[in-house]
């Protein structure tokens, strides 16, 4: 990656070069974050260059999800019920004290 400066403005070609390089990087699988503490800059500048750049933004998450994630989903959906459950047994009770 381009060695720059902390809080160095970036223009030109120089600006170019590093916005080809992130974008490369971010699409190859590495986060906004891991690109922003590479070059030493923040988040909002990243995303912008690769914004401008024309690349396509992953949803929030990005590469982040793998197998695990259906073991999320039914641990979350068994969260659900129990609320239901509970929410159900709640209403009952109101209407038999009426």
């Amino acid at each position: 990656m381009t060695d720059l400066k902390k809080g160095a403005r970036i223009t030109g070609a120089s600006r170019e070069k590093l916005a080809d390089q992130v974008t490369k990087k971010y699409e190859g699988g590495d986060s906004i974050r891991e690109l922003a503490e590479s070059t030493g800059r923040s988040y909002g500048f990243v995303h912008r260059l690769l914004s401008e750049n024309g690349a396509a933004m992953r949803g929030r998450g990005g590469a982040t999800r793998g197998k695990d994630s259906g073991v999320r989903k039914m641990a979350s959906s068994a969260k659900s019920k129990k609320t239901t459950a509970k929410t159900a047994t709640g209403r009952a009770r109101l209407h038999s004290v009426k």
